[in-house]
């Protein structure tokens, strides 16, 4: 079953990662886009054990550091996604969590890893990061994954819930 919850798991983020580096470009917002591995990642990590989160985090962030068009350095967004499952994860409590909680947490996770992605482009001295342009980025980043949020959890939350059964809360 473990294998099956990993091919699952992956084909959702490569699923995810081809919508939002094919379609999502087109309904972009100064350049900005929902991130759909984002919500994957925040899906398993509200369903699922913390170190399964933790890891397809670290893929789903790498595999968006690897896709074309990417213009950054390698590493950044699997940073940002680890530790946005962690947080994530943390929420995680013995019952399912309400609808208020799952958005409020996506909004969080969304928050902390476009910041830190940003914040590293800063640091990195990543030409097109600049600290002005970084509230907007962080702002219309978390208001597009909350936009999302009530398509694409739900249906991921229940496909996580069947392939781990165990630690799925209830």
């Amino acid at each position: 079953m473990k294998g099956l919850r990993w091919a699952i798991a992956l084909g959702a983020v490569v699923l995810a990662l081809v919508v939002q580096v094919t379609l999502f470009p087109h309904l972009a917002w100064h350049g900005i886009v929902p991130n759909l591995c984002l919500l994957v990642v925040v899906a398993a990590a509200l369903t699922v054990e913390a170190p399964f989160a933790l890891l397809l985090g670290f893929a789903a962030g790498l595999t968006l550091d690897l896709a074309p068009p990417a213009d950054h350095v390698a590493g950044r967004w699997a940073l940002a996604l680890t530790i946005a499952a962690f947080l994530a994860a943390r929420v995680r409590q013995d019952v399912r969590p309400t609808a208020l909680a799952v958005v409020g947490t996506v909004a969080a996770a969304s928050f902390v890893a476009t910041s830190l992605f940003a914040l590293s482009g800063v640091l990195l001295s990543d030409p097109t990061m600049s600290i002005s342009g970084l509230l907007e980025v962080v702002l219309v980043a978390v208001v597009w994954d909350v936009l999302l949020t009530p398509f694409v959890l739900p249906p991921l939350m229940r496909l996580f819930s069947r392939l781990s059964p165990q630690w799925a809360t209830q």
